[in-house]
């Protein structure tokens, strides 16, 4: 149905001659993006569980990818037009230009793929997942990758420097820098890091943590300059050398100055929130992908839009509870799950009606298999339990980022919430 869809969509726009700007195609939140090094092809990935490659000339899809068991996080096109996909599968895929199936597949992680980096060479792919490791892989032969361990968490991206040196951030707020012989060099950060970019031709590292800031990082690891981004984590991070683009849960993308991260413009959109960019190289335009399923097109140097009909701003979701402290705690869930009847399903299922409920019992959402072999009905203390020790430890097999809350006062004021506001 979807590569029908996509193909009527082509015809009748060739046939009109209307040219659409918005990608659209994807029936999930858009979770990886890429653009090759012509400008000409964009790969993305989607809670959707496939990955699309686009002509960014006619703004259509070319080929609908399907290969992963669950969301494809992570997204690289090679520069001999193959294209490779990271999943929630743990697995790696490794696309022919002209093929639609994987070629390759690299398979050793065992937690969910997040990030993928290509080497400045062109000969080695990195990857991070959430097994607390990352990976070098050989794309020229058939090669063992080298495991980089010590991440005591998630491993949430990974960036080759100019001298082949792989930086990797994680969970643990810390960002290692792995020479390709000698100790890794460990930079410590007061925040959980989430995204991570190089800026290219400047060999600097940008940095998205869970503080809502924005760390500009040298190869040696100092801090060049910060920026805050929102009050909520910053999820997406991309360079073109001269610009840095940050965007988090509430949907609005920073531009910032390389040199210092000096704000330059806000763009909004109604992709609430906005997991994914890239730029597109030999231009001004920035490609972003948003929890509506749609991948927009912008100029960064003017923050115009190249889209037909976007919307001026964004509804938050959490302005009927301004100064609940529930609501407040509440905000990090809200990218992922919605509160109320005709709110449609986002990464996760709804809310709606949750206490009293048992597990996994959404007849409209795919659970993964783990998650429904348990035995849990959701009660104030059994969501109060979650949030204590964490979904992975309360629910093994949970598709459901790690995350804790430390306090019991905030932990009893998000129970008190949800049960208020899923009624």
């Amino acid at each position: 149905m979807i590569r029908l869809s996509i193909a009527l969509l082509a015809v009748l726009l060739a046939l009109s001659g209307l040219r659409a700007a918005e990608l659209r195609g994807h029936g999930g939140p858009i979770r990886g993006l890429a653009v090759g090094a012509d400008g000409a092809a964009a790969l993305s990935g989607s809670f959707d569980s496939t990955a699309i490659r686009w002509s960014l000339a006619t703004s259509s899809a070319e080929k609908v990818m399907r290969f992963h068991d669950g969301a494809v996080n992570a997204a690289v096109l090679l520069p001999d037009g193959r294209a490779v996909t990271g999943g929630e599968d743990g697995r790696i895929a490794i696309w022919p230009e002209d093929g639609t199936r994987p070629e390759r597949i690299l398979e050793g992680h065992q937690g969910p793929i997040v990030a993928l980096s290509l080497s400045p060479d062109g000969r080695s792919l990195g990857s991070a997942a959430w097994d607390g490791t990352a990976r070098v892989w050989p794309l020229a032969d058939e090669g063992t990758p080298r495991i980089l361990e010590g991440h005591t968490g998630n491993v949430n991206g990974v960036a080759y420097l100019g001298s082949g040196e792989v930086a990797t951030i994680g969970y643990d707020a810390t960002l290692r820098i792995w020479p390709a012989t000698g100790p890794v060099r460990v930079v410590n950060f007061p925040t959980p890091l989430n995204a991570l970019a190089l800026v290219p031709g400047r060999d600097r590292l940008a940095i998205g943590g869970a503080d809502g800031r924005l760390r500009l990082v040298d190869a040696g690891g100092t801090i060049l300059a910060e920026a805050e981004i929102a009050p909520t984590p910053v999820i997406a991070v991309a360079s073109d050398g001269r610009r840095v683009a940050a965007s988090g849960l509430r949907g609005a993308i920073a531009i910032l100055s390389a040199d210092d991260l000096a704000p330059e413009r806000t763009l909004v959109g109604p992709g609430l929130p906005v997991w994914s960019l890239a730029f597109v190289p030999g231009s001004n335009e920035l490609l972003t992908g948003g929890n509506d399923n749609v991948i927009r097109r912008w100029n960064a140097a003017t923050g115009a839009s190249l889209d037909s009909g976007i919307a001026e701003g964004v509804e938050d979701p959490l302005a009927r509870y301004a100064g609940d402290p529930g609501a407040k705690v509440y905000r990090a869930c809200v990218a992922c799950h919605t509160l109320q009847p005709g709110e449609g399903v986002r990464a996760g299922p709804t809310l709606h009606g949750i206490m009293g409920r048992r597990i996994a019992s959404l007849p409209d959402y795919d659970y993964s298999d783990a998650f429904s072999g348990h035995d849990i009905v959701w009660t104030p203390e059994t969501v109060a339990r979650l949030f204590e020790i964490g979904p992975h430890a309360f629910t093994p097999g949970t598709k459901m980022p790690e995350q804790t809350i430390n306090r019991a006062a905030d932990r009893d004021a998000l129970v008190e919430f949800l049960v208020r506001a899923t009624r």
